[in-house]
């Protein structure tokens, strides 16, 4: 399973209505991209003041594998909504962390 993680600082002038509506089109790529096994998606709750360095936002999407994961990466609406999130971003794409862990069970 390949966890891909999404961390975003958002632009001051973007709105709590707008981030819900970019999280609505990640979240909605669930329903016609196989291999996404879930999406979460939320604010930073970690009480380590200052360790999130301005990334207060993201999402994490579960895949089945590399394979499904790189269907996103090329599919049409998720570029569009990446497209969206990087407008909505401090910095453009500076304000966005990608991270991708492979998940392996534990023997």
């Amino acid at each position: 399973m390949i966890r891909h993680c999404v961390f975003i600082q958002f632009r001051s002038s973007v709105t709590a209505e707008q981030r819900d509506e970019l999280f609505a089109e990640i979240s909605a790529l669930q329903l016609h991209l196989t291999g996404i096994l879930a999406v979460h998606i939320g604010a930073n709750v970690s009480p380590e003041t200052g360790m999130d360095k301005g990334f207060a936002d993201g999402f994490m999407v579960d895949f089945a594998g590399a394979e499904a994961r790189d269907a996103y990466l090329v599919d049409a609406a998720h570029q569009r909504a990446g497209a969206r999130l990087v407008e909505a971003a401090e910095g453009g794409a500076a304000g966005i962390l990608v991270y991708d862990l492979e998940m392996v069970a534990a023997e």
